[in-house]
């Protein structure tokens, strides 16, 4: 990261974790209601039609483990979990500056806490999702992502999206996270989203699978 991009997202995270915890309990049940709902439905229709059109249908998506201060996901992952179509999986760090790797998650999956005090899957590994699912602290409209600052999903992505694999990146946030009237300077290296969901709808537009 250039010196003007990280001078520019240090206070930004500040402020940003500021304003999310200063969310109600009932905003934020709310409002993960809201996303889980939105993207039940987004991911139901693009499913329909791809199978109408005889393309590929969508098989595997990876998503992440909410933690507290998160858009609440999990009762979403049970749904799809259950889908015997869908395989879901969630993101394990292996270590520092490394790309995350996706292992496979379902009702019975062993968990462990891995990096950070996130749970993670102990499943095997399961490559080229054709969706994943990206927390996101800040947001432009433009759907560049201020993330936490450990790197691991520009680098995730970055690898994934070189792999040649069709790939669409979902950023997951609160409304309070947009950048939109932040000094906000991306750096060189970040991916951009294709798309982003908030609790008050689509920030950057739901892209058709």
């Amino acid at each position: 990261m250039n010196q003007n991009a990280q001078d520019t997202a240090v206070p930004l995270r500040t402020k940003l974790k500021a304003r999310r915890r200063e969310m109600s309990a009932q905003d934020k049940d709310r409002g993960a209601l809201l996303i889980r709902g939105r993207l039940f439905t987004w991911l139901a229709t693009n499913r329909t039609r791809l199978r109408e059109s005889g393309r590929p249908d969508v098989r595997h998506i990876a998503a992440f483990w909410s933690m507290a201060e998160e858009p609440e996901l999990q009762p979403l992952l049970t749904q799809w979990a259950l889908d015997e179509s869908l395989t879901v999986s969630l993101p394990v760090v292996t270590g520092p500056g490394e790309p995350l790797v996706f292992r496979e998650w379902d009702l019975e999956a062993p968990m462990r806490t891995g990096a950070y005090g996130i749970q993670e899957p102990e499943g095997p590994e399961v490559k080229v999702p054709d969706v994943i699912l990206v927390p996101t602290l800040g947001f432009t409209r433009k759907g560049d992502r201020l993330g936490y600052g450990g790197g691991y999903y520009d680098r995730t992505l970055a690898a994934l999206k070189s792999s040649g694999h069709p790939l669409t990146t979902v950023g997951v946030a609160w409304a309070c996270g947009d950048l939109s009237q932040e000094a906000y300077t991306p750096a060189a290296h970040d991916v951009r989203l294709d798309c982003v969901l908030t609790d008050k709808g689509w920030a950057v537009p739901a892209k058709d699978l």
